[in-house]
């Protein structure tokens, strides 16, 4: 029988060892013998996979940014990927975005989410929580991850802030008692807020030596999850920590019946019209990719953004097309002197 040696690494809003464990206990699951070890350190996890040590490393891609010269120097490369579970951040609140009021103070880590809030709900305090911290005089540090959002809690149950945004996965690891409202990318009603999620987020990625067998990757890695890979990385992959915190970014595989039902409710006519030929009949059969990118002004008042649903067969030419109209609307917003990234 075949036997795999599989490596995990993982992070508190992307527990990729749980991930794979539920796959690995599921139907889904290859009739193949499975050692699974979990990693904390991506230098080691390479030097595992170089050594022959490890076969795949499933990792989030956040942590890969940044470090793909370090995986091509150990003759590794991305192999597949694994779709997202739970992308969208929430907000820990009694009250909804459009139900704040102007006084409620909000607190984020994402720059980007910071930007989004303050582009949905005029008049909240939107803060960091360093921000917070140095605003109020506290004599407090922040901690990891999981400390920092149990310290934000604390801070809601005693009416000190309003609310607080934090990754789904961890909201759930926490078990926080408190009203949930799930940052959605489209909204109920037409012209109503959305919120991208940020740069890979929840996106897991596999990592194996070069020429390593396809068809074994092919067993743990997903069709969408290559796709919204090669998406993110070609937009994402060269850009420097302080240009990817004011990005927002969604890419996902859509059903024509879906989406075409989501463009009816908003009377989207031009998403009606793109898809069906002047009988009415849709003019493909095939998955829709659509991929949206956005970047937000640090008052929340502009947005540079492009929208694109391309059927899969054609996604790949349309996203390098899609690059170069980004970079074209984003040096003119540059001339003009909007700075969408400081603050």
């Amino acid at each position: 029988m075949e036997r795999i040696q599989f490596t995990t690494l993982s992070m508190p809003s992307c527990p990729v060892d749980q991930y794979m464990e539920k796959f690995f206990q599921s139907s889904e699951s290859p009739d193949i013998e499975i050692e699974s070890k979990e990693s904390d350190s991506f230098k080691l996890s390479l030097e595992s996979l170089e050594n022959g040590d490890s076969d795949i490393l499933a990792m989030p891609a956040r942590l890969l940014h940044g470090k793909q010269m370090q995986m091509y120097e150990a003759n590794c490369e991305v192999l597949g990927a694994r779709a997202p579970r739970t992308p969208n951040m929430v907000l820990v609140s009694e009250n909804k975005i459009q139900y704040q009021p102007k006084s409620a103070i909000i607190l984020s880590k994402s720059k980007l989410i910071r930007r989004q809030l303050r582009r949905s709900r005029k008049g909240m305090r939107v803060l960091s929580p360093n921000a917070f911290i140095e605003i109020e005089k506290r004599n407090h540090t922040l901690g990891d991850d999981l400390e920092t959002y149990s310290w934000l809690e604390k801070l809601r149950q005693n009416k000190e802030i309003d609310g607080y945004i934090i990754p789904r996965v961890i909201y759930s690891t926490l078990n926080i008692s408190e009203r949930r409202h799930t940052l959605l990318p489209d909204p109920q009603n037409r012209g109503d807020s959305h919120f991208l999620p940020t740069p890979y987020s929840d996106l897991v990625v596999l990592v194996g030596r070069k020429n390593y067998p396809k068809k074994t990757i092919k067993i743990f890695s997903e069709i969408e999850g290559e796709t919204i890979w090669k998406i993110q990385n070609h937009f994402l992959g060269g850009m420097n920590e302080d240009k990817l915190k004011t990005i927002g970014i969604l890419a996902r595989h859509r059903k024509m019946s879906t989406l075409m039902k989501q463009a009816e409710e908003h009377k989207d006519l031009t998403m009606e019209q793109a898809f069906h030929d002047s009988e009415g009949e849709a003019n493909t059969n095939e998955v829709l990719v659509e991929f949206r990118i956005e970047t937000i002004s640090s008052d929340g008042k502009r947005t540079i953004a492009v929208d694109r649903v391309i059927p899969y067969s054609k996604y790949e030419r349309a996203m390098i097309a899609t690059e170069k109209d980004w970079q074209k609307i984003f040096s003119n917003a540059e001339m003009n002197e909007i700075d969408f990234l400081n603050n």
